[in-house]
């Protein structure tokens, strides 16, 4: 049993999950072209909730804090990107790539911004009276979620919201007989690159070190004289504009969006950082493929286990590996 682990390690260990999840699924789908269409449209699903999960998982780690008011940037993030695609709509459906790249650039800078804004706004003025404060920090971020829930049907209203896509970003192209969504191209890859500039932010940078150290052990870098408190804003509005970018992306993905967006999604962006382990961008990105490849297998195989699927496959994880999969620390 050692050398099957210590070999299994040896060859990526648990990042081989998502391609081994794969080959089964391979396996029981028997028809190639369902399997693809499947699996791009799960690492699609998993790149936009690692957008919505990494940030909560740093705010997590870093911080300790439980921000249940987490998906309302992801609410404000789809609203906003929404509002701004409708505004540029003659960029949106005209024949000219630049102006479809511009619309799109803004919807999602703008949902970006805001959530960093909103943020910086959200940890000064509600986050930081209840740190250290687990209960309180639920309650104040349920009722902050119900309040902004409130606010999103003020100003957008209770009606079924349309999300234009960028011209650009219609249609599909074949693979063989497959027909690939362009926009599910463009989400994953989107979620890789900000994988990416997260993973060197943290792994290359000074800003990053002290984050992975206070992540660890925050009291040994607070004694070696470095403010680690004044890092926590700086992640806070990270991972609320990740939230919101996410949001916007999630619009486009669904085409139809409602204020009880957020809401939908917090299960499963919580299920994606308990998978992936506290702390963790690598583990956040695993925990998000994770869940976009089991979902879509499942509700092809066994659409009566869809919605049972993801809560099946964080207890199979936590039973293996109480801390998840890729946690930044154990404890």
């Amino acid at each position: 049993m050692k050398s099957l682990s210590a070999t299994f390690e040896r060859f990526g260990g648990v990042m081989l999950l998502p391609v081994i999840l794969a080959l089964v699924a391979f396996v029981l789908i028997g028809r190639p072209s369902s399997w693809l269409t499947l699996t791009i449209a799960g690492l699609a699903m998993g790149m936009m909730i690692f957008l919505m999960a990494s940030g909560l998982s740093l705010i997590f780690g870093l911080m300790d804090v439980l921000n249940f008011g987490h998906s309302a940037f992801v609410s404000f993030g789809a609203f906003i990107g929404a509002t701004v695609l409708a505004a540029l709509g003659i960029w949106v459906r005209g024949d000219s790539a630049f102006l479809n790249i511009l619309a799109l650039v803004a919807a999602i800078g703008a949902a970006t911004a805001f959530g960093a804004l909103a943020g910086w706004f959200f940890e000064r003025v509600i986050i930081k009276p209840v740190y250290a404060d687990h209960l309180r920090q639920i309650l104040i971020t349920v009722g902050a979620l119900i309040v902004a829930e409130e606010i999103l049907l003020v100003i957008w209203g209770g009606t079924p919201m349309p999300v234009p896509r960028p011209a650009i970003l219609t249609g599909s192209f074949l693979i063989g007989d497959v027909a690939v969504e362009i926009y599910r191209i463009f989400a994953f890859l989107l979620g890789l690159a900000v994988y990416v500039i997260l993973h060197l932010t943290l792994n290359r940078t000074r800003i990053g070190l002290l984050i992975r150290a206070g992540v660890e052990n925050r009291e040994m870098v607070e004694a070696l004289g470095f403010r680690i408190d004044r890092l926590f804003i700086g992640v806070f509005m990270a991972g609320s504009a990740l939230a919101a970018m996410g949001g916007a992306m999630w619009a486009g993905y669904q085409g139809l969006i409602t204020p009880a967006l957020g809401s939908e999604l917090m299960v499963m962006v919580f299920i994606v950082v308990i998978i992936g382990g506290l702390g963790s961008i690598q583990g956040s990105l695993l925990g998000a493929l994770m869940v976009g490849l089991t979902t879509n297998y499942v509700a092809f195989l066994f659409p009566k286990l869809a919605l049972a699927s993801t809560m099946i496959l964080m207890m199979i994880v936590l039973l293996w590996r109480p801390w998840g999969l890729k946690p930044a620390v154990k404890g």
